[in-house]
């Protein structure tokens, strides 16, 4: 048996060795021959890669599973990876918030109870109105819309009126299911505010020009371009800290101001009922005003 078998490995030896010395050449000579049937014959050629690939598709999808299983694992160990670092991160900014939350409840209580030591008297609460802007004047002098909303729907004369970006105006006369909005650019607008950095208190005026200009500064007032203006709370009409604009030129002569509110897209308003007593006159009309409140 041993003797057959060696044989067998003396006959195979050379066989093996001549195939190794001219697979090369056969490999050579069958890319030649298919070139020249691809030339020649381009519709068998054709036909013979589809039955190759189509022969070497499932082996090659049965040797896919192991590889695209081993490409999913991995990202599932990536995935958790990520869920964990994330889940620790979102655990520490809990931490921070929940002590966040401590301090501003502490702050809150403090000034609750500093308010009632003190016998500050709260601002009253505002009530709103949100109305449709229907008319404009459109004239060089007079910068108005009319609302359609009256007082009907509780609009006064005096009262704030408001956008989602700043504020626009104030009610200068209401009818019973109309009102007129002196926008803050018109010339007879006198607004008062203050600049959100320094706390300079001013009066906005409007010039019938874009960017109405700050009166009534202080001479050494610390006013800059960029800065933040927005309403006082002075005279009790406009409730305070209504953004109003920011700074957008200072000169020796006058400081400037660009509105917040797009007068261009100016389609709703919302008029706010805030008005400290005894700020407006008690006349004959604010008390029929007053009937419908």
């Amino acid at each position: 048996m041993r003797a057959y078998r060696g044989r067998a490995l003396l006959l195979a030896l050379p066989l093996k060795s001549l195939i190794q010395r001219f697979a090369f050449v056969l490999l050579v000579g069958a890319a030649i021959t298919i070139m020249i049937l691809s030339r020649a014959e381009p519709r068998l050629v054709d036909n013979l890669r589809g039955a190759v690939g189509d022969a070497a598709t499932p082996i090659l999808e049965f040797l896919s599973h192991p590889a695209a299983s081993f490409a999913s694992l991995v990202e599932q160990v990536d995935a958790a990876l990520d869920v964990h670092a994330e889940n620790a991160r979102l655990e520490a900014q809990n931490a921070q918030l929940l002590k966040w939350q401590a301090v501003a409840a502490q702050i809150s209580r403090e000034n609750e109870e500093l308010r009632q030591f003190l016998h500050v008297v709260p601002d009253p609460n505002a009530s709103f109105t949100t109305a449709r802007v229907i008319s404009d004047s459109g004239g060089p002098f007079v910068r108005t819309v009319l609302i359609n909303a009256g007082k009907k729907n509780n609009v006064r004369k005096g009262q704030a009126a408001i956008t989602n970006e700043g504020l626009t105006g104030r009610v200068v006369s209401a009818g019973q299911h109309s009102a007129r909005i002196l926008l803050l650019t018109d010339l007879n607008s006198r607004i008062p505010v203050v600049v959100v950095s320094s706390r300079e208190r001013a009066v906005l005026a409007g010039d019938n020009t874009p960017n109405p200009r700050l009166e009534f500064l202080a001479v050494d007032a610390r006013v800059h371009v960029g800065n933040r203006i927005v309403t006082s709370g002075q005279g009790g009409i406009f409730p305070p800290g209504l953004p109003v604009g920011i700074v957008s030129s200072v000169s020796e002569e006058r400081a400037l101001v660009q509105p917040y509110v797009n007068w261009d897209r100016l389609e709703y308003v919302t008029v706010l009922d805030y008005t400290l007593p005894g700020f407006l006159p008690e006349t004959k009309r604010a008390g029929r005003i007053g009937e419908f409140r």
